[in-house]
Order: C-alpha cells, then structure tokens, then sequence
C-alpha cells in the first residue's frame, strides 16, 4: 500500500453531531491508519486552541486548522495566521457604524472581546464556551491582530454588509455572521509541500458545504453518506453515514488498513 496523507473534517464526520463525541468506528479508524503507516491529520475551521483539545483527545498529532489559517505538525503549531487586519477593520466598521454587536477573537485562547455588551444583547449568548471580555476603550483601529470575528446580524440582513465577501465568513447559528480565514485547502497546500509529499496522495473526508472547498480532483475526495447533495455530487467516492461506520467502510473499501511499503 502506498502511503496517504488523510485529512478529517471533524463535525458530521468524524463525530456525531447530537453528542459531540467521535463516532467509535470513527476513532478505530484513525488509530488503524496511523499503525499502518499512514499521515493522518485533521482539517477544522475550528481556532488552534479548541481544534487541539479534540486532536489530542482521538490521538492524533497533525491538523490544518483555523480553517487553514495554521498547521500542527507532530504535536508543533507552525504557524496561526490572523485574518487580513485592513479587511476585518474595514467589515467591523461597517457593522459598528450599522449598529451591530461585535466580538473579536484576538489572541488563540477562549476569549472574545468587545467594546459593549451589544452583541449578547442582541443576539444571547454564542453557542459554544466563551469568556466574553468587555472592554469600552477598545478601538477598533488599535487593534494588531484578528483571529476571528462576530457580528450579531441576521441572515436576511446580512446584505448590509457590503464588504462581507472580502474576508471568509460562515454562518453556523442563524443569528449571527463569523468572520475567520475560509483556506482549508491551501492549508491541505501547504501541509503537503510542507511534507515534502506528492498531493495526489491525500484523501479528504466531509460531510458539508464548508468542506467543498478541500474536495480537489488531484486527490481522493469522500463524501460522508449524510453529507449535503452538493459535496456528494463533488466526491470520487460516497460512503455510509458517519454513524453507519462511514469511515471505517471506505478506508476497508479502498484497503487502506494495509500496511504502507515505503
């Protein structure tokens, strides 16, 4: 077998989306992998400090994470890039000047901050842990570095927002946008030339719109089989749900438990 350069989306592939938790088929598998030889590596938009928690949790040792704005390799965080600085202040401008609430994530830790409260009353509280710092002399122009930035605006409202699509953004909670870097498959790039390894030996597993991004024809791309239509359409291969054993079922499929001959 030759070796391969694997890359997990983690939520709706790797876990189950009700509980959190890595599917137990799932963590078989990457354990399996590793012991036959191969680079096994999460691929998140999830920021360095969460992304490692769970990386260190099924045992692995590689990611593209920050949505492909930084690299670990064998336990060592290469690099964290923050977000374009003229392009998030100029974004957070706009909302400020609108009248939305704004958090930033200015450092890799768990703490957000802003200048007001005007977010948590606009929209509550995020839906995941978060120390909300409130500051009322922060400036947006004195800033040095953006991580990852909130604004408590609706969907249907988000067109206000004119300068939206210069910085990747996502919206995993209905009531407000995240801005962060939306480069996972550069990150992917760059881990392989990193490595050192030919790109046509990396496998990629999703199960959604984010993850369309990472599938490239150059390399192996599987779809989850509770994955959205689009990211189907887009695979070489569609396996069971990650629930069903997914994983485990395509890595047996394309005999990727054999050992490496290197």
């Amino acid at each position: 077998m030759k070796k391969k350069y694997f890359f997990f989306d983690i939520d709706g592939t790797l876990t189950d989306n009700r509980t959190k938790e890595i599917v137990p088929s799932a963590q078989q598998a990457l354990l399996k992998l590793q012991e036959a030889g191969h680079f096994v590596s999460i691929a998140t938009g999830r920021a360095h400090y969460k992304a490692r928690a769970f990386m260190d949790s099924v045992h692995l040792h590689n990611m593209v994470c920050c949505g492909g704005g930084a690299l670990v390799v064998d336990d060592v965080l290469l690099y964290n890039h923050p977000l374009d600085l003229e392009k998030a202040k100029a974004i957070a401008h706009e909302a400020d000047d609108l009248g939305y609430g704004l958090l930033f994530l200015l450092d890799d830790s768990i703490n957000l901050h802003g200048k007001d409260d005007l977010f948590r009353q606009q929209v509550g509280e995020r839906q995941e842990a978060t120390n909300t710092i409130i500051n009322p002399d922060l400036k947006i122009d004195d800033l040095t570095e953006i991580y990852k930035m909130y604004i408590s605006i609706s969907e249907a409202d988000d067109y206000k927002i004119t300068l939206k699509d210069t910085l990747g953004n996502s919206r995993f909670v209905k009531d407000y946008l995240m801005f962060q870097i939306d480069a996972k498959h550069q990150g992917i790039m760059d881990m392989m030339h990193h490595l050192k390894a030919p790109i046509e030996d990396v496998v990629v597993f999703g199960d959604d719109y984010n993850d369309m991004i990472m599938f490239d024809p150059r390399w192996t791309s599987i779809a989850m089989g509770n994955a959205c239509d689009a990211l189907k359409e887009k695979a070489d291969f569609v396996t069971k749900s990650n629930l069903d054993d997914g994983i485990d079922y395509a890595c047996k499929h394309f005999n990727w438990y054999d050992p490496v001959n290197e």
